[in-house]
């Protein structure tokens, strides 16, 4: 198998599970958000939880499940100590 073929199977495993080809690109641009800066991971979480219960009332279970999982990496990356949950408020 190339590395071609390699990074097409990972992005079509990311597209199915998330819905997007780079879940990195993906975090990355969580990283960067206002929101992320001003009070952190969690909220990220809870954002997506919401929007989720709002595919969910509309008919969209795939993308749903999409975006659940995208808030599931997020926190186990917040578990992990690789992104910040809450930021401490001054």
């Amino acid at each position: 198998m190339t590395n071609a073929t390699q990074t097409t199977a990972q992005e079509e495993r990311n597209i199915n599970m998330y819905g997007v080809a780079d879940i990195d690109a993906y975090v990355e641009s969580v990283k960067e958000s206002i929101t992320y800066k001003f009070t952190g991971g969690h909220m990220i979480v809870a954002g997506l939880m919401s929007d989720a219960q709002e595919l969910i009332a509309g008919g969209a279970q795939n993308s749903s499940r999409q975006t659940l999982n995208i808030a599931k990496h997020i926190l186990f990356l917040i578990m992990d100590g690789q992104l910040v949950g809450t930021v401490e408020r001054k």
